[in-house]
């Protein structure tokens, strides 16, 4: 059995091809020699190449000791790091995208041990057993992050992820109303307990979780406009209210008079139900006058309101589920005003849309959507601008011809 020796490192000649590369990086604290092992089937300059690498990430700072923690082990201990920082849906899609779609897949695999090629077979088989592009995209942004950090933690010197192929992202069917529909869902609207949160997404084009956060503080009485500066994220009982994402998403946006009737008669609604209640609380003021157990025992009470200050809410004060609003409210008036079955959601591209159709500036359009940059908005309604790029065509020809 040859050996070649050399300081910090040797080359062992197994026989058959096979050579074991042994490279001392340090010693414990007790002084004894730390070894890093390795096998290599091939030529002896395979070997050699080799141990001049990780003599070399000696010397760089580079090396990193294998690591044998198994990646479904490594992510349940980062995504509760991570928890802290970041919103509670975030983390809730996180944790869900970990749990049925990563862990399945390559959990068992140590860190140390993924390649690019594993991940990629991975993205390959989620794509054939028929996952969208979005899930098989957002599986890969959750899975680097995770293994960024891990670089940061000197667990890995390079992120597996980096260079892969991923599936062409693939728009979700964008459906909108038409004027004459929009015109009618308003008029249905009416009738409807949360007509106003409606009429609200259509007008302004926010989002439904910004809609949901707004609280009766946010809105400009005198100068008939709301400001944005919340967003309210839900999983399951637990909510929260939280800042936008970005400073774009913070924005203040005018409405008509109409609206702002409408917000005010909804108001007097709503404090009628204030009064109808056996007891009402303030929750800023009134949480810290009970012991914990009697404050749980008021939340749970369905004759005690609980004022959070929120615009749309129960009829007992608490934050609206997104789900619930949609099956109960939204869902039977589009199908009672015989209107398509649009999502929620398809109220802001409504809105969007008709600014398009009428010329409004891009850069407009982006700003009341709370999109971080113009970019973003053209992409998303790119269908819409071919119809304002015949309309300036047709105004160019009437100035110049």
């Amino acid at each position: 059995m040859a050996r070649q020796k050399g300081k910090r490192g040797q080359i062992i000649d197994k026989g058959n091809g096979t050579y074991l590369v042994r490279v001392c990086i340090g010693v414990n604290d007790k002084g004894v020699p730390q070894y890093h092992n390795k096998t290599i089937h091939g030529k002896k300059g395979d070997a050699q190449k080799y141990l001049t690498q990780k003599l070399r990430e000696l010397d760089t700072g580079e090396f990193i000791k294998e690591n044998k923690i198994l990646l479904k082990d490594y992510l349940d201990k980062w995504i509760e790091i991570k928890k802290p920082s970041i919103a509670l849906k975030t983390y809730d899609s996180y944790q869900k995208v970990i749990r049925i779609y990563i862990k399945p897949y390559i959990g068992d695999y140590p860190i140390s041990k993924l390649t690019p090629m594993i991940i990629q077979d991975m993205y390959n088989k989620m794509t054939e057993n028929g996952l969208g592009s979005r899930i098989v995209i957002y599986a890969h942004t959750v899975l680097r992050q995770a293994l960024d950090q891990a670089i940061k933690w000197q667990m890995l010197n390079r992120n597996p992820c980096d260079g892969l192929t991923l599936p062409k992202r693939t728009q979700k069917e964008m459906k909108v109303l038409t004027q004459e529909q929009a015109k009618k869902f308003l008029e249905a609207c009416v009738y409807n307990r949360f007509g106003v949160l409606f009429e609200l997404l259509l007008i302004t084009g926010m989002r439904p979780s910004e809609a949901l956060g707004l609280r009766w503080g946010d809105i400009d009485w005198e100068n008939n406009k709301i400001i944005l500066q919340s967003t309210l994220s839900r999983v399951g009982k637990i909510w929260e209210l939280k800042e936008p994402k970005t400073k774009h998403g913070r924005r203040t946006i005018p409405l008509p008079p109409e609206i702002m009737k409408d917000l005010k008669e909804y108001r007097k609604n709503q404090l009628k139900e204030k009064l109808m209640a056996k007891e009402t609380l303030n929750y800023e003021k009134d949480k810290n006058k009970f012991k914990p157990e009697e404050w749980e025992e008021k939340l749970n009470d369905p004759q005690v309101y609980i004022d959070y200050g929120l615009v749309f809410a129960t009829d007992t004060g608490k934050p609206l589920d997104l789900t619930n609003i949609n099956h109960r409210y939204f869902k039977p008036l589009l199908k009672e005003a015989g209107l398509p079955d649009i999502r929620l959601y398809d109220l802001r591209h409504t809105c969007a849309t008709f600014l398009f159709a009428k010329n409004v500036n891009p850069k407009i359009v982006s700003e009341r959507l709370g999109h971080s940059n113009i970019g973003i908005t053209l992409d998303i309604y790119s269908h819409v601008l071919p119809d304002m790029q015949e309309e300036a065509t047709k105004k160019l020809k009437d100035i110049l011809f």
